[in-house]
C-alpha cells in the first residue's frame, strides 16, 4: 500500500473516533486511553504515552501511558517515571523545544535521546522514539510519545498520524481551558467573591422559576426574607473596610449553615444585605420563627482584631402569592418591610401588609436617585495618597467614588456600587469619575499644584468597551490633563472577559501614556498566562495579605511571593492596607515600592490632600500617620 493510501486509512480511522458521539462525551482519562490506543494499533507500537510541561518547563510529566503488554486495567502510567526532568536530560529538552517533532530511529544512541537509556529506555526495552507537539493555545504544553521495542524509521504516514494524534490532544487543551474560563466567568456573573453565595442577579432567576411553578401548579408559594446589616458603615469607618468584610464573611458563613424549613436559596445582593428564599412554609407564624433563628445567628458575637462584635440585621419579609405579583415585586416588597421595620429601630423582623407602603426607602429607591445624581454631577472623588517605600513621601493618589446623599449622608462605594452594577450604571458612574478627576486636576494646576499621578478604578463593565480609551482621551482633551497623569487599576477578576477585547482596551489605554495596575493580587481568578500578556505595570497587593504582617507565616510567603513576581516581571509593587509601624518596617525591609493605608491617612477630599500632602515644605512625620 502507498504511503498515501495508508495515510488517508490513518486519518480516516482518527476521524471516525474523534468525531463519534460516545467519544466527544467521555472524560478527559477515557480519551486519552482510546486515542494512544488508536495511535498504538494502528503504527504497531507497543507504548503510546501523554507527557505534559508545568509551566516553568523544567520537567514533563507523564498524564497517560498505553502499553499493549499490560492487562487492561493496569495500562495507565505502569512503569513510567512521573516526571523526567530538564537538568537531567538536556538535550532532548533542547531539541523538543526547537524541533517540535522528534523522530528517532535508534532512541538508546542517538544524542537527543540516549540520556533516557539507563532510567527508561534500557528498563523497557524500548528502541525507537517518535514524539509531536501538544498546545495549549500558543504555548507549546506537551507531546505525545511513540514507543517501539524495535528499531524503525518513521514513515511520513507514520509522523502524520502522530501529529493528528497530538493535535487532537491540542482541541481538547483548548475546548478544557474554554470550559474553564466560561465556568470562571460564570462564577463572577452568578456569584458574591467575598462569601462565595449568589448574588442579586441569580436570586432573581431562582425567584422567577420558582413563581412560574407555582403558577403553573397552581399550589404551594414563597417567601423572601431580606437581611440588612445594621450599622456596618460604622464598622467600616472605625476598624476599616477589610473588618467590614470579615464580618460580611462571617454572616455569610452562618447563614449558609443555617438549617431553616423549607430552605430554599440563599445570595449576597449588596454591600450589607442577604435574602433568604424560603419554599412552601410560609404560613406567617413558620417565618416569625424562621426570622428569629436568623436574628439569633446573627448576633453571636463575631470577633474581628481581637474585639468581640455583637452584630443585629434589620428582616424584612414578602409572600408570593399573596403580597405581590411576581418577582421584581416580591424583593421590592420585602426590602419595603425591612426599611419600615429599621426605621422603628433596629434589629427588627417585620412582615410586610398592605400597611407599609412603598415610599420606603429602597433598593430601588436608590437606584433611581443614584441615577439623577449621574445626570446632575451628583458624585464626589476622594483621594487616597500612596506612599512612596518609606512611607514619608506621596508617590501618587487613588480616586475613589464617593455620593454624599441628600438625606443619607455620605456614602461609601459599598453602599451604592452593587445597586450601581445591578442597573447596569457602572460605565456611566466610570465616566462621572473622570470627569471629576479631571475637574480637580485642573483646579489643582491653576492654583500651582502639581498633583501626583493619579490612579482611578475601572470596573469590568468599562474594560470591555472598545471605545473606553477614546472616550478617556476626550475627557482628558477637555481639561487639558495628559493621559500620562493617570494609572488605571483594573482588579484580577476584571481580566476574565475575551482576551482579544481586554488587550485592545488596555494596550490603548498605555499608548496613550496611561500606566496599568493590578488591584486585590492574590484575590481573583486570573492566570498568570494572561496577566503577563497584558500591558501592566504595577501590581498592589491585596489588604487581606498585609493584616497580619510580620507575624504570620503564610502571608508573609505570599507576599515575599508576589514581590519576587513582580521583579521578575519588572513591575512595581504597591501594599494596601498598611495600618501600622510594623507592616511599614517589613515592607520596607522587603522591598515593597509603595505603600497605601490608614497608616498615612484616610481617603480625603481634594482640599484636605493638597492641605495635608502638598505644601511646600511637605514632609509625612510619623506623628502625623494615622
Amino acid at each position: 500500500m502507498r504511503d498515501s493510501e495508508i495515510l488517508v486509512s490513518h486519518h480516516k480511522a482518527l476521524m471516525e473516533l474523534s468525531h463519534d458521539a460516545d467519544f466527544i462525551e467521555q472524560p478527559r482519562h477515557q480519551k486519552l486511553a482510546a486515542l494512544t490506543e488508536l495511535c498504538a494499533r494502528r503504527l504497531n507500537v507497543e507504548r503510546v504515552s501523554v507527557w505534559s510541561f508545568p509551566p516553568k518547563g523544567d520537567r514533563i510529566n507523564c498524564e497517560w501511558l498505553y502499553d499493549a503488554s499490560a492487562a487492561p486495567d493496569n495500562r495507565s502510567n505502569s512503569g513510567v517515571p512521573p516526571s523526567l526532568y530538564q537538568s537531567e536530560h538536556p538535550a532532548y529538552f533542547a531539541t523538543v523545544g526547537s524541533e517540535r517533532v522528534v523522530a528517532v530511529e535508534n532512541a538508546q544512541e542517538d544524542p537527543r535521546t540516549r540520556s533516557f537509556t539507563r532510567s527508561y529506555l534500557g528498563i523497557h526495552n524500548i528502541h525507537a522514539m517518535l514524539d509531536a507537539p501538544v498546545f495549549d493555545g500558543a504555548r507549546m504544553s506537551g507531546v505525545i510519545c511513540l514507543e517501539s521495542r524495535q528499531q524503525r524509521s518513521w514513515s511520513p504516514p507514520d509522523i502524520s498520524l502522530a501529529v493528528a494524534v497530538a493535535d487532537t490532544v491540542s482541541l481538547m487543551n483548548t475546548h478544557e481551558a474554554w470550559i474553564r474560563s466560561k465556568q470562571a466567568l460564570e462564577y463572577v456573573t452568578r456569584f458574591d467573591s467575598l462569601t462565595g453565595l449568589a448574588n442579586m442577579d441569580s436570586l432573581k432567576a431562582r425567584l422567577n422559576h420558582l413563581i412560574r411553578k407555582v403558577d403553573k401548579r397552581g399550589r404551594g408559594g414563597l417567601a423572601l426574607i431580606w437581611i440588612d446589616i445594621d450599622r456596618l458603615k460604622v464598622i467600616n469607618d472605625g476598624l476599616g473596610p477589610q473588618a467590614g468584610d470579615q464580618v460580611i464573611a462571617e454572616i455569610g458563613r452562618r447563614l449558609n449553615d443555617l438549617q431553616l424549613t423549607g430552605k430554599d436559596f440563599l445570595a449576597r445582593i449588596g454591600g450589607d444585605e442577604f435574602a433568604v428564599v424560603i419554599r412552601n412554609k410560609i404560613l406567617p407564624e413558620l417565618l416569625d420563627s424562621a426570622a428569629e433563628l436568623i436574628q439569633q445567628r446573627i448576633r453571636s458575637p463575631i470577633r474581628v482584631d481581637g474585639q468581640d462584635l455583637t452584630i443585629s440585621a434589620s428582616l424584612g419579609i414578602s409572600r408570593y402569592p399573596g403580597d405581590c405579583d411576581d418577582g421584581e415585586e416580591l424583593l421590592r416588597s420585602a426590602e419595603a418591610a425591612m426599611y419600615h421595620g429599621k426605621y422603628r429601630g433596629q434589629g427588627q423582623s417585620t412582615q410586610y401588609d398592605s400597611e407599609i407602603q412603598m415610599t420606603a426607602r429602597s433598593r430601588f429607591a436608590v437606584e433611581s436617585e443614584l441615577k439623577l445624581a449621574l445626570e446632575n454631577d451628583g458624585l464626589d472623588v476622594f483621594y487616597q495618597p500612596i506612599m512612596d517605600s518609606t512611607g514619608t513621601r506621596i508617590a501618587s493618589a487613588e480616586a475613589l467614588v464617593r455620593w454624599n446623599h441628600p438625606d443619607r449622608g455620605w456614602l461609601s462605594p459599598i453602599e451604592f456600587l452593587d445597586v450601581a452594577r445591578s442597573a447596569g450604571l457602572m460605565f456611566r458612574l466610570g465616566e462621572c469619575v473622570m470627569e471629576r478627576v479631571c475637574r480637580d486636576w485642573r483646579a489643582c494646576r491653576a492654583n500651582g499644584i502639581n498633583l501626583a499621578t493619579i490612579s482611578v478604578n475601572l470596573a469590568p463593565e468599562q474594560v470591555m468597551v472598545t471605545d473606553l480609551p477614546a472616550l478617556i482621551r476626550d475627557v482628558c482633551g477637555r481639561y487639558s490633563m495628559p493621559v500620562s497623569a493617570l494609572q488605571f487599576e483594573v482588579t484580577e477578576d476584571a481580566l476574565q472577559g475575551e482576551l482579544r477585547v481586554l488587550s485592545k482596551v488596555l494596550e490603548d489605554l498605555v499608548d496613550s501614556g496611561a500606566m496599568l495596575a493590578i488591584d486585590d493580587f492574590g484575590t481573583g481568578y486570573s492566570s498568570l498566562a494572561r496577566l503577563k500578556s497584558l500591558p501592566f505595570s504595577h501590581i498592589k497587593i491585596d489588604r487581606s495579605f498585609i493584616k497580619h504582617l510580620p507575624s504570620d507565616d503564610n502571608d508573609r510567603a505570599i507576599t515575599l511571593s508576589t514581590i519576587g513576581l513582580a521583579r521578575g516581571l519588572g513591575l512595581s509593587v504597591v501594599a494596601e492596607g498598611v495600618e501600622t509601624r510594623a507592616h511599614e518596617r517589613w515592607l520596607f525591609e522587603n522591598h515593597c515600592d509603595y505603600l497605601q493605608g490608614f497608616r498615612y491617612s484616610r481617603p480625603l477630599p481634594l482640599g484636605q490632600l493638597t492641605d495635608r500632602f502638598y505644601q511646600p515644605t511637605h514632609l509625612v512625620q510619623s506623628h502625623q500617620r494615622h
